[in-house]
């Protein structure tokens, strides 16, 4: 826990360094296949110290983010599960197949939003094979969507809730996650009386 600790102090001294914008990058990168830090805290510190280009930073990680996920997904391709089983808890590995076996890219999608370890689903993808393409999809509009929801509450509120969003942002990314899910839910629970109706008046 000291580790990450200083890794996580580490991290958040580049918000004031001119090179902030490329250590978001690369820490976005590795984060997507083996950093154990977050890109977020980094990213609201450099947008909270430049509103302006706040969505620029969010646009800076989710590239970062893209490719390290692709760097995921070939490591998983070629290592496959002794590799998984090596890196991470016998209980994650576990979840992730689980969750490709019920969800396919809703899995990649919800772990790229939420804080469920990314790294472990980029990996799995290629471990078990999910298809490149869907797997990418499902990664852009996960992390896309992640920070630049932290971009657009930069840019709307401004650096005076910096230190709201760093606490609590996991926790609006999960219920955000949640009500997109139950959104669909309603949308199919309204559609589906309607489509009978429709299929019951063409007969």
């Amino acid at each position: 826990m000291h580790l990450i600790s200083e890794l996580g102090h580490w991290v958040l001294a580049w918000g004031d360094s001119p090179w902030g914008g490329l250590a978001l990058f690369v820490l976005a990168f590795w984060e997507s296949s083996f950093f154990p830090i977050p890109p977020d805290g980094l990213m609201i510190a450099l947008a909270a110290g430049n509103l302006p280009f706040a969505l620029g930073f969010s646009a800076i990680a989710t590239v970062g983010s893209l490719l390290g996920a692709m760097l995921g997904y070939w490591i998983g391709l070629r290592g496959g599960r002794p590799l998984l089983d090596r890196l991470f808890a016998n209980e994650r590995v576990l979840y992730v197949e689980r969750q490709y076996q019920r969800r396919d890219v809703w899995a990649v999608t919800i772990a790229a939003f939420t804080p469920i370890p990314y790294k472990v689903f980029a990996i799995g993808a290629g471990a078990f094979r999910l298809n490149f393409r869907r797997f990418m999809l499902a990664s852009l509009v996960g992390r896309g969507g992640r920070f630049f929801l932290v971009g657009i509450l930069m840019t709307i509120f401004g650096a005076q809730v910096e230190a709201v969003i760093d606490e609590y942002f996991d926790i609006l990314a999960i219920a955000f996650v949640v009500l997109l899910i139950l959104g669909f839910v309603v949308i199919r629970f309204v559609m589906r009386p309607r489509a009978t109706a429709a299929d019951a008046s063409s007969d």
